[in-house]
């Protein structure tokens, strides 16, 4: 399976011109929002999905968001280029997410959980820190495409449910036993082939692989494990994750106080809507 997983990996087509250009254009140290919409208003994909999510009830802006310019207003400029180079990268690996009985849209607001989480938590504590990241919490889980279209072909999607609903442990340490590979390392190796920034290819890549992890990404990598657990596509925020995810950030020694925040606020204005 691990040969599978790795053919899959190698044959994904090459990155379109609006994912290179958004990736030239974040890498700026002076970004202007007009140029950004000069990119993401070529492909109709991206304006779609960033309109979605800046009407999601995760936000909760008071009135509908009609355009991208005012989207990017209000999610700035990081955040919709985590939206951006998301939605992009999903369509390009052409899967379904059915082994783990979830939609796309599921997987988006899972995604978008851990964006907003980035925003709110790391965005108390350290403001470069949090841009750093948006990125690689929106991409850590992309994974699961290349995982589910391979528990699909190898006919074990009801095998890999029950595994879901009765298994003890993480969603990882499933997803491993059942394809060699954790999420995270698919997810790296994804953006490897497409040569993309080494801070998305290593802050993501050792998620759940501390000991093995370079110094300079450690706290990078213990907060992006965190959003993980809060984010579990099973159920996003669910008590038992929360839980989890507070005993992991204690372990860490990583700032409790603003991540319980950061966790009250999201879940408020997810209960207004």
């Amino acid at each position: 399976m691990k040969t599978d997983i790795i053919e899959k990996i190698e044959s994904l087509p090459p990155l379109p011109n609006s994912v290179i250009e958004l990736e030239n254009f974040r890498r700026r140290p002076e970004k202007e929002p007009v140029e950004l919409l000069k990119i993401i208003e070529q492909d109709p994909l991206i304006i779609t999905t960033l309109l979605r999510v800046a009407n999601s009830a995760m936000f909760g802006f008071r009135s509908e968001v009609e355009t991208p310019s005012r989207a990017v207003n209000l999610l700035g400029i990081n955040f919709t280029i985590s939206i951006a180079l998301g939605s992009v990268v999903q369509d390009l690996i052409k899967s379904n997410l059915n082994a783990y009985n979830i939609s796309t849209d599921d997987f988006l607001m899972a995604s978008n959980l851990a964006s907003n989480i980035i925003n709110n938590w790391v965005g108390e504590i350290d403001f470069g820190l949090k841009e750093d990241l948006l990125l690689p919490a929106f991409l850590q889980e992309t994974g699961k495409f290349i995982i589910s279209e391979i528990i699909q072909e190898q006919n074990k999607t009801e095998e890999f449910q029950e595994a879901l609903k009765t298994a003890e442990g993480s969603l990882s340490s499933i997803e491993e036993s059942f394809t060699g590979f954790s999420c995270s390392r698919i997810t790296a190796n994804i953006f490897k082939h497409w040569n993309l920034s080494h801070n998305l290819i290593f802050t993501i890549g050792f998620v759940g692989n501390i000991e093995q992890c370079p110094e300079e990404y450690q706290r990078k990598v213990k907060i992006l494990e965190v959003v993980k657990v809060l984010t579990d596509i099973r159920n996003p925020l669910g008590d038992e994750h929360v839980e989890r995810a507070l005993e992991l950030a204690t372990k860490y020694n990583l700032e409790i106080e603003p991540l319980v925040n950061a966790i009250d606020r999201i879940k408020e204005k997810m209960n207004e809507q």
